[in-house]
């Protein structure tokens, strides 16, 4: 189990990968991740911190899984991207 899961999604494999790159970057001084799966086909990348778990989806997968209506019931935080 995780404490938290982050949820992205990225229109085309470049912009998942680029995410999810992003994420581990930024991570890394910190923590690293202790699994990573999807990077062969970069339609559903996963990132497993333990304490929490990222999700970075291609729309079309995010819709089909749906990975939000099985947790329904915990609170949801939404976060867009903002221009400064």
């Amino acid at each position: 189990m995780t404490d938290y899961f982050v949820i992205c999604t990225g229109e085309v494999d470049a912009q998942v990968k680029a995410i999810a790159d992003a994420i581990q970057e930024d991570l890394r001084s910190d923590i690293k991740p202790w699994h990573k799966e999807g990077y062969e086909n970069l339609d559903w990348v996963l990132l497993d911190y333990i304490d929490f778990v990222v999700h970075v989806f291609q729309r079309d997968t995010r819709d089909y899984y749906n990975i939000e209506k099985l947790w329904r019931e915990a609170p949801v935080e939404e976060v867009t991207d903002s221009e400064d």
